[in-house]
C-alpha cells in the first residue's frame, strides 16, 4: 500500500478516536439521554467538551482537503518520498492538534494546524511536479 494511503488510514483512525473522546465527554456532561437527544437544548458544556467538539468540527472540515491531496498525488502518478513525508507530517500534526485544542495549548494549536495545512497544500503542488 502506498504510504499516502497508510497516512490516510491513520488520519481516519485519528478521526474515530476524536469522535469517541468527544462523545465520551459529551455523555459525561449531559448524560446518555442528552447525548442521544436531538441536542437542541443542551445545558452548558464543560470547557474541554466544547473544545473537543470544535476540534472535531475542524477535523471534519480539513479531512476532505487531505483526502483530495492523497487522491490527486496518487492518481497523478507523482507520489514520491516528498508526498509521503508530507502525508505523515499531516498525520503527526493532526495527532498533536487534538490534545493541543483539548488542553488549550496557545499559540501551539495554531502553529500545529498550519504545519498540517501547509503539508496538505504541498502534496497538491507535488502532483504537478
Amino acid at each position: 500500500m502506498p504510504p499516502e494511503l497508510i497516512a490516510l488510514a491513520l488520519v481516519a483512525l485519528e478521526h474515530v478516536a476524536l469522535v469517541g473522546w468527544s462523545q465520551a465527554l459529551l455523555t459525561k456532561d449531559v448524560g446518555p439521554d442528552g447525548n442521544a437527544s436531538p441536542r437542541d437544548d443542551l445545558p452548558p458544556l464543560s470547557q474541554r467538551t466544547s473544545r473537543l467538539r470544535r476540534a472535531l468540527a475542524n477535523h471534519t472540515e480539513n479531512f476532505p482537503l487531505f483526502i483530495g491531496a492523497v487522491v490527486v498525488v496518487l492518481l497523478s502518478g507523482n507520489a514520491n518520498g516528498f508526498s509521503a513525508a508530507c502525508a505523515f507530517l499531516y498525520v503527526a500534526a493532526r495527532a498533536l492538534y487534538i490534545p493541543a485544542y483539548a488542553y488549550g495549548w496557545a499559540p501551539w494549536r495554531s502553529l500545529i494546524y498550519t504545519v498540517g495545512f501547509i503539508s496538505t497544500i504541498a502534496m497538491y503542488l507535488a502532483a504537478f511536479i
